[in-house]
């Protein structure tokens, strides 16, 4: 089994990681201004170099920041684009758990003006974590399809933008010139975190997406949408997709395989891998990997980072093999199921819990790839 020298690697993970009390209290505090923004930027970055370290020592290939800057992982984002306005518009987030249903209050956001790339979004974020690691620093940021699903629920002011179309155009315009800064800073390796298909996936909630759209041309929108802000991706940039179906304290909002959106996802997004979720029953088969396309790799979410008890290695080992019924093992990766913490609130796990869980996914890797 040939050794991957570049993303996504045999033992990989999402991206978000739980926050120290520390850091949620530096954090409240500025928000309450009792402490000024410099203070926390040095406390960001203590915990930063803290939590990189430790992926580094759990053997990961590629770490990220955590997501230590960001209460959302995707709004922090959005409310950054020109044009875009942080609102409270009442908007409530529905997740489900083994024990009901659990709900969360949650800001959004509103196109007020025409969509612009006024800065290097999370730019100096990055700039940080590539100057404390010697592992690849990956960049985790919301999909182009998440800010015209959301834009769409949440409100675009029709004088800016009367036709969706043109809307969709300076969408891939914002993405293209975000995508070219990072690299510049140095970024080899970005992913896309969407709901979008994951959504799309259960049954329930395509029929709410879909409106008087067909199912088939609400995925042909999501992966339009995409490819157009991927056009002109720098060469060298390795791209991936992590398909979610919601991440808030160990819930999640969607569920249902992957049958309706894989073949449009696999071969019509043009992303190097995906990072599926397959942590659970929720997640369906994985009869849907046979439609991937030979240059596509996957990235198999088995260990689940909602909650705390550690899977068996031989298990996840069988997974591997069910897969490749499908999809051939040079193909795969593997990863927990989703972040550790979408928001700053974090799964229902400690650090140490989390970070035995990342040690599991690199020694399966490593004893199933032998690298």
């Amino acid at each position: 089994m040939s050794a991957r020298t570049k993303p996504p690697f045999r033992a990989d993970h999402v991206g978000s990681l739980l926050r120290s009390q520390k850091l949620k209290d530096a954090r409240e505090a500025f928000k309450q201004g009792r402490l000024p923004g410099t203070a926390l930027r040095a406390i960001e970055d203590e915990e930063v170099r803290r939590i990189v370290k430790r992926q580094e020592e759990a053997g990961l290939q590629a770490v990220t920041d955590g997501e230590f800057r960001r209460d959302y992982w995707y709004l922090d984002y959005m409310w950054q684009v020109g044009g875009v306005i942080k609102v409270d518009a009442g908007h409530v987030l529905r997740f489900r758990n083994n024990e009901g249903k659990v709900e969360s209050p949650v800001p959004s956001f509103r196109v007020v003006g025409p969509l612009k790339s006024e800065q290097t979004i999370f730019g100096e974020d990055f700039a940080f974590l590539k100057s404390v690691t010697k592992a690849v620093p990956k960049m985790t940021i919301p999909s182009p399809s998440m800010m015209h699903l959301r834009g769409r629920a949440s409100g675009i002011d029709e004088k800016v933008y009367p036709d969706m179309d043109k809307y969709r155009e300076d969408l891939a315009v914002v993405y293209s010139a975000q995508i070219a800064a990072l690299h510049e800073l140095g970024c080899t390796y970005l992913q896309l975190d969407d709901t979008s298909w994951g959504f799309a996936s259960d049954p329930a909630w395509r029929k709410n997406l879909v409106g008087h759209a067909s199912p088939q041309g609400l995925l042909d929108t999501y992966a339009d949408v995409v490819n157009a802000a991927l056009a002109n991706r720098p060469p060298g940039m390795t791209v991936c997709m992590h398909v979610c179906r919601g991440n808030f304290k160990s819930a999640w909002a969607a569920e249902g395989g992957y049958d309706e959106v894989a073949d449009t996802l696999f071969n019509k997004v043009r992303v190097d891998a995906f990072f599926l979720e397959y942590d659970d029953v929720r997640s369906g088969s994985f009869a849907p990997l046979r439609l991937a396309p030979k240059d596509k790799t996957i990235v198999l979410g088995l260990v689940t980072s909602k909650t705390p008890a550690l899977e068996n290695k031989d298990d996840l080992k069988r997974r591997i093999d069910e897969a490749t019924k499908y999809i051939a093992l040079e193909q795969l990766c593997l990863s927990p199921q989703c972040g550790f913490a979408s928001t700053i609130e974090g799964n229902r796990l400690t650090e140490d819990e989390q970070m035995a869980k990342l040690r599991l996914v690199v020694d399966t890797a490593r004893e199933v790839w032998g690298t």
